[in-house]
Parts: structure tokens; sequence; C-alpha cells
């Protein structure tokens, strides 16, 4: 289990506990309980690399704690 630190620079920092081998979507499906907004307005990156939904976590790199940035379409 992992916690992953997502910042939208308007205010909001969301903090979301998933597995390594979650998708960016079922990530996405989380952050999105906890904020209220649609999953399919999110888009996550990191600096300008956009995660796209059908690969893992892990595939990424993206380990206990560390910050991703939350964009709303």
């Amino acid at each position: 289990m992992i916690e992953v630190v997502l910042n939208d620079r308007l205010g909001k920092k969301v903090r979301v506990k998933c597995n390594e081998d979650d998708t960016i979507g079922d990530l996405k499906k989380l952050v999105a309980a906890q904020t209220g907004t649609r999953a399919d307005k999110i888009r996550i990156q990191k600096w300008y690399n956009v995660y796209k939904d059908h690969i893992t976590l892990k595939d990424y790199e993206i380990h206990d704690g560390m910050g991703l940035e939350l964009y709303y379409n």
C-alpha cells in the first residue's frame, strides 16, 4: 500500500492510498471519490509527462509519498 500526493496548484492537495499494481485510471477514480470531480475530467501528470489510464503505477515508477500534478480538463 502506497500513498500518493496530488496537488492541483489551486489550493487543493489530495492524499490517496492505493496499490502499486493499480492503474492510473484506478487512481483517477480514487481521486474523483475524494474531490467530487468526475474521473474522466481529471488529468494526472508530472512535469510534461501526461500519464495514460491503462498503465500501472509500478510501470511509471510511482512510489510511496510521491507528488503528482492534478489538472482538470
